[in-house]
This record gives C-alpha cells, sequence and structure tokens, in this order.
C-alpha cells in the first residue's frame, strides 16, 4: 500500500498470498480482511480457474491474472482508503467560508469506478462494518462518515492498533452521535449558559475588554464533554491552560468561579492584599472540586496565563506531571492535561512545536494532552492565508502522529461528540490529540477593535450569521426534541441569575483573591522584608554528612563502569579523607542531604546527568551497556532524585520545570542552562512568569535555575548568564540571585530553598573554571556549621592596614585574590557578595564600617560595564563613592580571540593592585 493506504497493481497481485494465509490459519490476518474472505467465496467467484488447493493459474508469461470484478473490489478498498486519507478535505466544517478546493477529488471516476457500479454489491463494504453492500451505500456511509460536520486526520499513524481502533470508532458511528433527549438537553444548557453570559457581559460591561467567545460558543460544552467523559473514565484531575479568548466564559461554566466574583472584577475593585499588584481579569487562574454528573469527583484548575498565549503549554504540562509523580502515584490515567489555543498561535508559535515534542519523552511525558483549538480563522486581524504555510494551523499535530479531529463550531452536537471521542482515545492510548473548532470572532481582537477593516467580507458574513445556540434551537424544535418555551425558559432563567449576581457584585468593596493551586501549599506563606536579613540554618551533623559523602561516592562492586568514571568517585573519596570537597561534591551533597530529610529532588536540562563540563556525573553508564546508575538514588534516603537530560529546548523545558515548582512547594526543581546565556531562548518564561507571577497572581515557585557564567575566553556566546537582565527586574523581594565562590555556599543556598517558610526563585550563577580550581574547595565544617554567607570577608585582611576595598562577585575573586598575594597587596580587601539580590545592605554596611581606614571603594567585574552586576550595584552603593573597574561597555558580551581576552583580564587585575589613578579598561 502506498502512504494513503492505496493498494496498487503490485499489491492487488499479492492479494492471493494473503488469502494463503487466510486459509492456513484465518487469525493470520487483520479483521477487516478477515471479514472481507470469508463473505467473499474468493476461489470460487473470484478466481475459477484456481485449483482446488488454492493456488493460482498463472498466464503464458507468467503473471497472476485478476479478474474485473476482483479489481473494482479493490478499486472501492482504495476509495474507503481515499476517504479515510483525504475526505477532511472535502467537508462541511467552515461555518462562515467556502472550503478551498483541492484536486483530486473523490469521485468514483478517480478511483477506476463509474455510475454504472453503483448498484453493484461489492464485499470490501466489509471494511467499514457494513458488510457486503451496494456501492452508492459504501460511498453514502462514507460520506457521512468523513464529509459531513467532522473532517478526521489520522491515517499517517504508524501504529495500526490506533488506526484500527478510530476505523471502528468513527464508521461504527458514522461520525455521526445519536443522543438522548435529556442528552440533548444538557448540551443545550451549556450552550444557552456560553451565549448569554457573552451577551449580558456585552451589554451590561459595554467598552470593557473582555476578549469573548462569541462565535466559538461550542467549546463550553465541548469542554464539559471532554471534563465529564473523562471523570466516567476514571480522570480525577483536569489541569486547563488556555490564551485570554473566552477565559471569562470558560472561569464561569467550566471551573464554576462565581458570577459574583467575575462581575466584581469588572466593577474594577482593587483587592485588600496590598502586596498584590493583580492582572487583568482574562488572565488569572483558578481553580475548584466539583461533582460530574455521575457523580464522581474531579479537581480542575485553570493555569493564569500572560498575553503571551502559547507560553502557558509548558507550565501546564509541568503542573500535570508534578500533580502526576505525587498525589497520583504516577497514575496518569488520573490526571488530564487540556490546552486551547487560537489557530494563528498554534500556527505561528514555536513553543507549541517544543511542548509537543516533550509528550512522550520519559521526563515529561504527562499521558497525552487534550488541545481545543478555537479556530476562527483570523489572527489579530491577519487572514490565516497570512498566517501559515500549511494546509492546517493543526498540522504540527503530525509531528507526534496525532490524530486531529476538524468539526463545524456550528453543529454543537458534533463537536461534543469529537470531545468525548479525544477523551475516550487519550486515556486509551495515553498520546496527545486535537480537536480543531471551526469558528469564527463576532467582533475584532477585542470588543472596542473594528474588525472590517481588514476582513470586510468576512465581517459581513458574520454580521446575518445566528449564533451556535439559535442554530442548534431551531434544530432541536425541528427534531421535536423540545418544545419553545424550554428554550425560552432557559434563557430567561439564566439572564435573571447573572443580573441578580451582578447587582450583588455592586455592592462589594474589596475583589476577592483565589488561588489556583491551594492545597499543596498549606502551610507555605508570604515573605516580608525581615526574612531576608538573616539566612536559617542549612547546617548538616557532621557524622551524617560523612556517612552520606561515604555512600554516594562508592559504585557498586558488581558493575564494570568506565575507567574515568572509576577514577571520579575515587577522587572523591580522596576527596573525603583530604578534607577538601569540590564544586559537584558541594552540589550533590546539598540534593543528597535533602533526600535524606524526605525532599525530592526534580532536575533537568541538556546534559545535566553528566553535566556539560563533565563535573556532576549524578548519573553513570555501565561499560559496554546502556544500564544507568544513579548513586543518590542508592544511599537508603526517603526522597528521590529525578534527573533527565532534556530536549534541545529552553523555553519549553524552563516552562514545564516552573510547572512543576507551582505543584510540589516541598520539592527541589532545578532547570540549568547548558551554558548560562542559553536561557534566552527562554527569556518570555523569565518575564512573563518567574520574576513576576508572585506579584500578578500570589503565585510562589520556588524554582532554582542554574546558569554557568565566567569569564575564561570562550567567546561571546559561552561567557556571560546575563546577570544585568536579571537584575534589572529585580523589586519587591521577588527573586534571589547569587554567584557563590565556594562549594558550601552553593551547597547552603540550595539547601535553603526548602528551609523558609516562603518559596522564591533562585538564580545561580554557576561557575566552569571553579569546578576543578584546587583552590576553589571547601572543608566539612563549612558545611555542618553556619549557614549560606550572603557576603565573604577577605580573611587575609588586616583591618589596620587596608585603604582600599574591592567589591566583587563570583570567580573574579580568585584572580583577585591571587593578584594580592603576589604583589603583597595588604592595603586592599576582596569582599565578596554572594548575594546579588536581595541585596545584603546591612552586611555591606557593617564590613565598610569594619574598615574604617579605607579610602576607596571599587567594584570589580569581568563583564563590560553595560553588563553584569555594575549597573545594579551602583545604585545599591548610592551613598558611598564606588568606582567601576571592568571591561568598557560593549555590544557583545565577551571577545572571541583569547589574547585580547587574557590581556583584558590582567589590566582588570592590575588596576586594583596599583596606586594610579583608577581608569577604564579598554577593551581594544
Amino acid at each position: 500500500m502506498d502512504q494513503h493506504g492505496y493498494l496498487g497493481n503490485a499489491e492487488i497481485a499479492s492479494v492471493e498470498d494473503l488469502y494463503q494465509q487466510y486459509l492456513k490459519n484465518n487469525e493470520s490476518v487483520a479483521p477487516s480482511w478477515q471479514q472481507f474472505f470469508k463473505g467473499f467465496d474468493f476461489a470460487r467467484t473470484s478466481y475459477p480457474e484456481l485449483p482446488a488447493n488454492g493456488t493460482s493459474a498463472a498466464s503464458a508469461n507468467g503473471s497472476v491474472t485478476i479478474p474485473e470484478n476482483v479489481r473494482k473490489e479493490f478499486n472501492v478498498i482504495n476509495l474507503i482508503n481515499g476517504y479515510r486519507s483525504r475526505g477532511h478535505l472535502f467537508t462541511k466544517t467552515n461555518p462562515v467560508r467556502e472550503r478551498r478546493q483541492y484536486t483530486p477529488t473523490l469521485d468514483i471516476e478517480n478511483f477506476g469506478l463509474s455510475n454504472d457500479d453503483l448498484e453493484t454489491a461489492f464485499q470490501a463494504g466489509t471494511q467499514i462494518g457494513i458488510g457486503q453492500a451496494k456501492l452508492k451505500d459504501i460511498i453514502a456511509h462514507l460520506h457521512q462518515t468523513y464529509c459531513q460536520s467532522i473532517g478526521a486526520e489520522y491515517m499517517y499513524i504508524r501504529n495500526p492498533e490506533i488506526v484500527n481502533w478510530l476505523q471502528e470508532k468513527m464508521e461504527s458511528s458514522k461520525n455521526t452521535p445519536k443522543y438522548s433527549i435529556d442528552e440533548k438537553k444538557v448540551i443545550l444548557n451549556k450552550l444557552n449558559q456560553a451565549v448569554v453570559f457573552e451577551n449580558f457581559l456585552h451589554t451590561k460591561f459595554v467598552g470593557q475588554k473582555r476578549f469573548s467567545l462569541e462565535g466559538a460558543e461550542a467549546v463550553i460544552p465541548a469542554l464539559d464533554a471532554v471534563c465529564e467523559r473523562g471523570a466516567d473514565l476514571g480522570v480525577e484531575d483536569f489541569v486547563i491552560g488556555m490564551p485570554h479568548r473566552g477565559r471569562l466564559n470558560v472561569l464561569a461554566n467550566i471551573l464554576n468561579k462565581t458570577y459574583k466574583d467575575i462581575f466584581t472584577e469588572f466593577e474594577g475593585r482593587t483587592t485588600g492584599d496590598s502586596v498584590f499588584d493583580g492582572d487583568v481579569k482574562y488572565h488569572m487562574g483558578y481553580s475548584s472540586d466539583q461533582t460530574s454528573n455521575g457523580g464522581k469527583k474531579i479537581h480542575m484548575s485553570l493555569t493564569p496565563n500572560p498575553s503571551h498565549l502559547e507560553a502557558v503549554d509548558p507550565v501546564v504540562q509541568g503542573i500535570g506531571r508534578a500533580k502526576i509523580d505525587n498525589m497520583h502515584k504516577g497514575d496518569n490515567n488520573k490526571l488530564c492535561t487540556i490546552l486551547m489555543h487560537g489557530d494563528a498561535a498554534l500556527a505561528g508559535q514555536g513553543i507549541v512545536y517544543e511542548v509537543i515534542q516533550m509528550s512522550q519523552l520519559e521526563g515529561y511525558k504527562t499521558g497525552g494532552t487534550i488541545h481545543v483549538v478555537v479556530n476562527n480563522q483570523v489572527g489579530f486581524t491577519t487572514n490565516y492565508l497570512d498566517g501559515r504555510s500549511s494546509t492546517y494551523c493543526t498540522d504540527v499535530a503530525k509531528v507526534v502522529l496525532a490524530p486531529v479531529f476538524h468539526v463545524n463550531g456550528d453543529d454543537v452536537e458534533a463537536v461534543v461528540y469529537v470531545s468525548q471521542l479525544a477523551m475516550e482515545y487519550r486515556q486509551k492510548f495515553h498520546r496527545d490529540v486535537f480537536i480543531d473548532v471551526l469558528c469564527y470572532r463576532k467582533y475584532g481582537h477585542n470588543e472596542g477593535d473594528e474588525p472590517r477593516f481588514t476582513q470586510p467580507l468576512l465581517y459581513k458574513a458574520i454580521a446575518t450569521h445566528p449564533n451556535p445556540r439559535e442554530i442548534y434551537t431551531a434544530q432541536l424544535l425541528q427534531e421535536g426534541s423540545i418544545d419553545a418555551s424550554v428554550a425560552k425558559e432557559m434563557e430567561q432563567n439564566f439572564k435573571q441569575l447573572l443580573q441578580e449576581k451582578l447587582d450583588e457584585a455592586k455592592q462589594v468593596e474589596k475583589a476577592k483573591i483565589t488561588s489556583f493551586l491551594d492545597g499543596q501549599w498549606k502551610g507555605i506563606r508570604m515573605a516580608t522584608d525581615k526574612d531576608f536579613e538573616v539566612s536559617p540554618n542549612t547546617a548538616v551533623d557532621k557524622k551524617l554528612f560523612l556517612e552520606i559523602a561515604q555512600k554516594t561516592t562508592k559504585l557498586p562492586g558488581n558493575k564494570k563502569f568506565f575507567n574515568k568514571i572509576e577514577s571520579i568517585f575515587k577522587e572523591r573519596q580522596g576527596m573525603i579523607e583530604k578534607d577538601a570537597y569540590d564544586w559537584a561534591m558541594g552540589e550533590l551533597m546539598a540534593y543528597a542531604t535533602l533526600m535524606n530529610e524526605g525532599n525530592d529532588v526534580r532536575f533537568s536540562g541538556q546534559d545535566v546527568e553528566r553535566g556539560t563540563f563533565s563535573h556532576r556525573h549524578a548519573v553513570v553508564k555501565v561499560e559496554d551497556s546502556e544500564e544507568e546508575y544513579t548513586p543518590l538514588n542508592s544511599f537508603g534516603a526517603k526522597g528521590k532524585l529525578d534527573i533527565y537530560n532534556s530536549l534541545l529546548s529552553e523555553y519549553g523545558v524552563l516552562g514545564f520545570e516552573y510547572g512543576y515548582a507551582l505543584a510540589t512547594p516541598g520539592d527541589l526543581v532545578i532547570w540549568e542552562a547548558q551554558f548560562g546565556d542559553f536561557f534566552n531562548g527562554a527569556q518570555i518564561m523569565i518575564d512573563q512568569f518567574i520574576v513576576c507571577s508572585e506579584y500578578k497572581w500570589r503565585r510562589m515557585n520556588g524554582l532554582v535555575m542554574l546558569l554557568p557564567h565566567g569569564y575564561e575566553g570562550q567567546g561571546p556566546e559561552h561567557s556571560s548568564g546575563r546577570m544585568e537582565r536579571f537584575l534589572q527586574q529585580c523589586a519587591e523581594n521577588n527573586i534571589q540571585i547569587v554567584n557563590c565562590t565556594t562549594p558550601a555556599n552553593q551547597f547552603h543556598v540550595l539547601r535553603r530553598q526548602l528551609k523558609r517558610e516562603f518559596r522564591k526563585p533562585l538564580i545561580c550563577f554557576t561557575p566552569k573554571k571553579l569546578l576543578r580550581y584546587p583552590s576553589c574547595v571547601s572543608s566539612i565544617d563549612d558545611f555542618t556549621t553556619g549557614t549560606f554567607k550572603e557576603t565573604i570577608d577577605d580573611a587575609s585582611a588586616d583591618v589596620a592596614t587596608v585603604k582600599r576595598i574591592a567589591f566583587c562577585s563570583g570567580k573574579i575573586y580568585y584572580d583577585l585574590i591571587e593578584a594580592k598575594q603576589k604583589t603583597g597587596g595588604d592595603d586592599v580587601a576582596v569582599i565578596r557578595i554572594e548575594q546579588l539580590y536581595p541585596f545584603p545592605a546591612k552586611q555591606v554596611q557593617d564590613l565598610i564600617l569594619k574598615y574604617k581606614n579605607a579610602k576607596e571603594y571599587f567594584w570589580v567585574q569581568e563583564e563590560p560595564e553595560n553588563m553584569g552586576a555594575w549597573t545594579f550595584v551602583m545604585r545599591m552603593f548610592a551613598n558611598i563613592p564606588v568606582r567601576y573597574i571592568g571591561r568598557n561597555e560593549s555590544a557583545t558580551p565577551a571577545t572571541g580571540y583569547s589574547k585580547i581576552h587574557a590581556e583584558q583580564q590582567q589590566n582588570i587585575v592590575n588596576r586594583i593592585f596599583t596606586k594610579a589613578p583608577v581608569e577604564e579598561v579598554k577593551s581594544n
């Protein structure tokens, strides 16, 4: 068969072999072929020339002769496969536009058939489950199944079980739902809620943006059907992500946020929370516990989302995976993620591709996502013909061989039907599935926009087009399923309810803040300024520390490891004996001790198992096999380490881990960039979520970002983690930024994440050179006493002789302290600021007071003047005359020439240890 499942001459000639198989063992061929051969007296009717033993007669040249009636049987099979593979191109799925024309058509002449064959009965009808049937009846069955309000794309799926399951489901029902009167009333009720709610907002809040669902109201009964069918199939938890269009309707009519609360937000009431800046109403999240129509308890949460449309996709997946791992004990039957998309964003945003590529990966899969596309056929103002090159906005689904159901948004029963089918598919196969609801947008991008500026013909058609409720009501009246009074009463009662809630909302003085993830966060409080004055105790008992260190550095004797791996672990054992622990040991001991205390650690990013710079080796391979060994999961801790090498994505994976951390405040969740500057591929996640979610949506997050940073001559793309970008966004204690210089301080700051009563994102600029630098080590006392040090004083400085103070952060400290030792610069104290934000103002002030003879103060950094920490710390030192020493301002983070790099670095060091006036370093 070809890619569409069509039988060519060679395949028709080989059908005898298939028949021979059937004769020997009828179970050896597919069920559809069993029916074909069983009902069709193949040997006698089609091949009368065959001998009794089933072997064929051959022509003079040895080729098999195929009788005409057999050939036509297979032409009909080709016709069937034509409908299955291309029927979606000839559907009635567009409610307001004529479909584009495609060739070749499904006319029977294109399949070697003619009108003379319409009354002929063909055994090929068994292929679609109707038995032997006339060609006209086979065509009618196929047309109803594949070319009405539903178009299905699935024949590219490579798993025969999935293809057969979909075919049986669709062809047995002809993709035509048969709902009872009670079920029709449920659909009408949800559709009524959707339509009336939007109309009510439009008339009561004139001119206010709400990004209405008008034209796509069938999405509400669709979501209701997904959740109801899901509940029947064992789903207890739904995590939903969506853009702003239709969000208020989903909040009200799917998540049951009270109409009163929604109207209060429309009234513009402020909240009573002084640390909550808030967001517009159509970006907010929500959660609720509900009971399905079948009596099943379900939890539903809608994730907050900025205007960056698809940015929420990986966040939803991360939340979903966290809840599957922790609340549902790994059972993805109990949780379903639902993503809603606009057609333009789905086709245009690369994050969609990244998230879809994660869907079947071990570290990120969530058991299949149901994607619901509100396809209103226009972006902000852009026509779909200008918005994508692909035929459909959903063509990205084919990357992971996900089926797509295109459905006419005016046919609400068809929309509900495919929604239920999608849920059944997800629960059976645990793979993504797409529902493409073809609809329209009644107004412009928002309710104050004029769409006719750019879409005059489309909006002329929309202006006179009845809404889905009117269409469905007329259909039910025509069927006799309801009488006119039922629909009218539904509308009037719902309008009355909305008016009552609006009247109540007008009396409310303060808006209510709701959290969309309450449960897991009970006991975690919001931080205050006082919380940042001193870090909590994060030391570990010495005996316990040594015991864990010994266990996690020994490889099992019954496995053979790569020689270099064995050497690395022997070196780690040697560190215990020498009492000199390097960066990798300090980092791994932070994870191990937290795990020993019952906390889980989740860690992902590119190459994180080994570490980009080959320092971590948290997972090691057995030699000459793919067997893996994870030392931290083998010493008997209560918690576990889940560490995953990620796909080559920053945006998607960082968003996933942010989402995971949203749902697991008791876990240490880490994302590491391969190089620090690679985080900028995920800048949207940082700008829209990480630095501001607590102040927009009242959602804390304890995510840790590890960003390798340091100027070592590796060029402009491998030097800077761009700390200036993070520092620019620091305010209201929103994030923590550290640039540690010792393994122990990194150990303490990682442990600190789970030792506070609140959560804040932690941005760690981590070293490269220092990973194996002889002097960058810590003793056991550094781990087993004290806490994280926001600043580190110069232990070699004599207070009486210090005339200059050099403040710095990170790796350059080692260059400075070594130069001090060589030059005898006793008049200079080199002070490390390990935590840049929240800035340790009190500790810094105490150090300035300590060195009372100091007359000059400097900030020394490796980065150009317009980068790094300088522009931030100069504001922190506003009352102290601090001067800058570092590279000149630059358009690029670093030079690509190693010789120039070395000269620049040496010049920086020289400046601080000379008595000459300090000048800016020239960068050549």
